[in-house]
């Protein structure tokens, strides 16, 4: 990656798709947006435009593995449409265990924030994607 440059992080759900971005220092991870989830090419343009605009030059992709940490049908899902992405935006992708992210973002959602059910549905796609991207982050710094 070149100076001054950002990862995209991606929490790919069946009907959401949560996106966080790093900091220019890759250190800190935040909440970006939430896109609908379409066909590939869609998603891919949206992807590709905010990409664009935030001067991000790699994509991190949760990648949903069994409890037992094993690669289910969705793990499977996710690293296909993850490959498939890479290609059609043009950047690199690594894939993140996702694993209890979305509980654990649930759960400070309701245990620190206190934000109703409708709120917290809101932001828990875009948070999880933030928390995905930042033990990413976390890992790639030690």
């Amino acid at each position: 990656m070149k100076p001054n440059q950002r990862l995209l992080g991606l929490d790919l759900g069946s009907k959401l798709i949560g996106v966080a971005l790093s900091d220019t220092g890759l250190m800190l991870a935040s909440p970006h947006a939430t896109l609908k989830r379409r066909k590939l090419t869609a998603n891919a343009a949206e992807i590709a435009a905010i990409a664009r605009a935030q001067g991000a030059a790699g994509l991190v992709v949760g990648l949903p593995l069994s409890m037992d940490g094993s690669l289910g049908p969705a793990a499977q899902a996710a690293r296909d449409w993850t490959r498939a992405l890479s290609d059609a935006v043009g950047l690199p992708a690594a894939l993140w265990d996702e694993r209890l992210s979305s509980a654990a973002v649930n759960r400070l959602l309701i245990d620190e924030a206190d934000l109703s059910r409708r709120r917290r549905a809101e932001l828990v796609d875009r948070m999880a994607a933030a928390y995905i991207l930042q033990a990413a982050l976390d890992a790639s710094a030690t």
